[in-house]
């Protein structure tokens, strides 16, 4: 099974031929409903996300900031299963052909079982995962099953990693590798930084493998600023807060629609 890793790298390649970065998008499956999550990740992408990352909630998020803590507490409280989060993937990606990720810790991955997991990601069109507690020297098993139906392996750097391990980590990962723009849990702030500029130089003299910066940005000028050193702009607390903030579902799904327009101007540089 080929599974849909081609299709991240080419839409990563295609966003790169014209000239700017790729927008991706996160958002938690399952917020505010399963529906409404679904409704919400088509948002994105119709309003011009490249790539969305589906969250798959936790019980103890420990990189994820205030605002996607409450969204997966929401989720979690709904009764949200991982059968769930592959419908998630699946609906959003039937619906608009953009690859799709879930973006997970990996106890929910170890408890439901490898082999399962991945090949259900893959039958419902998945390109991959993002994994951010899980230790490359840890991660032969996932990745020989991953590998075996065709999808990426997405690992986190941080400004703390030393340029040996940012070697070791890109050397196993495959799709894009996600730069933590700077220590700490995810949040939108102020200002993303030199760290993120200085992590993405130093990853790139490791891997040809794009390098997409995520933490922080959370409007147009910002994601035009990481768009200049990066070849994708993350953006997930700032999404979650507008449906968090919206006076109903309907409205929310809005919101996400809007704030994906503009940053899709701010990564073109039309911020």
């Amino acid at each position: 099974m080929s599974g849909n890793v081609r299709l991240l790298d080419d839409t990563l390649a295609a966003a790169k031929a014209e000239g700017r970065a790729a927008l991706i998008a996160y958002l938690p499956a399952g917020f505010p409903t399963v529906d409404g999550g679904i409704a919400a990740v088509k948002a994105a992408l119709d309003g011009g996300a490249d790539v969305v990352e589906v969250g798959l909630p936790h019980s103890d998020p420990v990189l994820d900031g205030p605002v996607i803590q409450t969204a997966d507490d929401i989720a979690l409280r709904g009764g949200l299963k991982i059968a769930d989060v592959m419908r998630t993937v699946r609906e959003a990606h039937a619906a608009t052909g953009k690859p799709i990720l879930v973006m997970t810790y990996w106890n929910p991955i170890d408890r439901y079982g490898v082999e399962r997991f991945t090949a259900e990601l893959a039958e419902a069109g998945g390109a991959g995962c993002i994994l951010p507690d899980l230790p490359v020297q840890e991660s032969a098993l996932w990745r020989e099953h991953a590998d075996k139906h065709g999808l990426a392996t997405v690992f986190v750097v941080a400004p703390s990693s030393k340029d040996e391990r940012l070697a070791e980590i890109t050397a196993a990962g495959s799709g894009f590798v996600y730069a933590a723009s700077l220590m700490g849990v995810t949040g939108t702030r102020e200002s993303v930084g030199a760290q993120a500029e200085d992590l993405v130089r130093r990853t790139r003299a490791t891997t040809d493998t794009p390098v997409c910066v995520g933490l922080g940005v959370s409007n147009a000028a910002q994601a035009a600023e990481v768009a200049g050193f990066a070849d994708g702009v993350i953006v997930g607390s700032a999404f979650v807060k507008r449906m968090l903030d919206a006076p109903d579902a309907a409205a929310g799904v809005e919101g996400v629609r809007a704030l994906a327009a503009d940053l899709a101007k701010g990564v073109r540089g039309q911020a």
